[in-house]
């Protein structure tokens, strides 16, 4: 098995990184952290490693030297800003966080899907937070439903090529992101619990990969509540 891995050098991209090669697999690790990269090479020498930031989208790694074929790509990489002040809409922080979350994807399929094997998979790493509309997560919560919607319609056109689409939601998930978050986080897993989840998934060759069941089961049930309903409780929480 042959994959590539965007956000590979911290959190749930590491973990699939790491353990995708103790298995066996020809992992190729992207980042922009070269030391970080080099750090995991030193847990996994198996490891190929691409250095390069998915914002300069003049200087994605194309692969045209590489004759052979991937099996899977995971886009994983993603960040999380809050707009704290909405009356005082930072757009630039808005832009950053659509730009890595939604944009570098839509780069990453330019330069790599055609290298992508019929038979393969294409992997986004969503989140739960689309399900809700959430207190401060105009940014992420935007990009990240957004996300979703893309894997979805990729399913539909990607179908006539025989490359499949899946697409993860997770929960809280312990990474150096959510280390940032200064509110309660229900029901958080381990990032090493969450790569375990999305590998078996994938093994198992589903379309979504949502978890931890019951938060998302909760998160979804309260989708079912009237809009005007579930605002009240959102701003609470806000």
């Amino acid at each position: 098995m042959r994959l590539l891995i965007t956000g590979a050098t911290s959190g749930i991209g590491k973990e699939l990184a790491l353990r995708y090669a103790d298995r066996g697999a020809q992992v190729i690790a992207c980042g922009r952290s070269e030391e970080k990269l080099q750090q995991l090479i030193v847990e996994q020498p198996s490891i190929k490693a691409l250095c390069f930031d998915l914002l300069d989208y003049d200087h994605y790694p194309d692969l045209k030297d590489d004759p052979k074929l991937l099996d899977t790509i995971i886009f994983n990489a993603g960040d999380c800003e809050y707009i704290d002040d909405v009356l005082n809409f930072e757009a630039k922080k808005f832009e950053r966080v659509i730009n890595i979350n939604l944009i570098s994807i839509g780069y990453g399929l330019q330069a790599w899907l055609k290298h992508l094997k019929p038979g393969g998979r294409l992997v986004l790493v969503s989140s739960s937070a689309g399900i809700l509309p959430l207190p401060r997560a105009e940014a992420y919560g935007s990009s990240k439903a957004a996300l979703s919607y893309l894997g979805k319609t990729l399913a539909i056109n990607l179908k006539k090529h025989d490359i499949n689409v899946t697409v993860v939601h997770p929960g809280f998930v312990e990474t150096p992101l959510t280390d940032k978050n200064n509110f309660e986080m229900p029901m958080i897993i381990s990032s090493q619990e969450a790569a375990e989840k999305i590998m078996s998934g994938v093994e198992k060759g589903k379309s979504d990969i949502s978890f931890p069941t019951l938060f998302i089961f909760i998160m979804k049930c309260l989708r079912l509540l009237p809009s005007s309903l579930w605002n009240r409780l959102a701003t609470r929480m806000g």
